[in-house]
Parts: structure tokens; C-alpha cells; sequence
């Protein structure tokens, strides 16, 4: 599986990539975990607001920062 963070570096986006890891933990499953920075590959998904999560191409939702409950539920 992998899992890629989408923002600019901000503190959300940062916090995303946290509750990704702990959601990753507490679920017991492995994944590649990518911080994407750059504004053209962000663009590429057509998300226009961030911090974002794509999972295996996917994106999952945008402009918002959601818990490691809410994304292990989606892993």
C-alpha cells in the first residue's frame, strides 16, 4: 500500500502525516508513507486545498485534517 500526504509543509499537513503513522500502528498494517510537496504533483490529483491524503492513487479527501481513527478506517 501506498500512502501519500499532500500539502505545502504547513503544521495540518504535517499533523496528517503523524495520525497517518499512528493510524498505521494501531491498524497493524504496513505502507509506504510519501510526503508530497511539490505544488505541480499536488495539482496533478486536482486537489486544490490541502492537507490531502491519496491512498494507492486515490484520493480519499482534501482540505481537511482528519484523526488516525477516521483514516484507519479507510486503509
Amino acid at each position: 500500500m501506498k500512502i501519500e500526504v499532500l500539502g505545502s509543509g504547513c503544521a495540518k499537513c504535517m499533523q496528517l502525516y503523524d495520525n497517518v503513522n499512528k493510524a498505521l500502528a494501531m491498524s497493524g498494517k504496513e505502507a509506504e508513507v510519501v510526503k508530497v510537496q511539490d505544488i505541480p504533483s499536488i495539482i496533478k490529483y486536482g486537489v486544490m486545498s490541502t492537507p490531502a491524503l491519496v491512498i494507492d492513487g486515490k484520493v480519499q479527501f482534501s482540505g481537511k485534517l482528519v484523526t488516525p481513527e477516521e483514516i484507519r478506517g479507510m486503509l
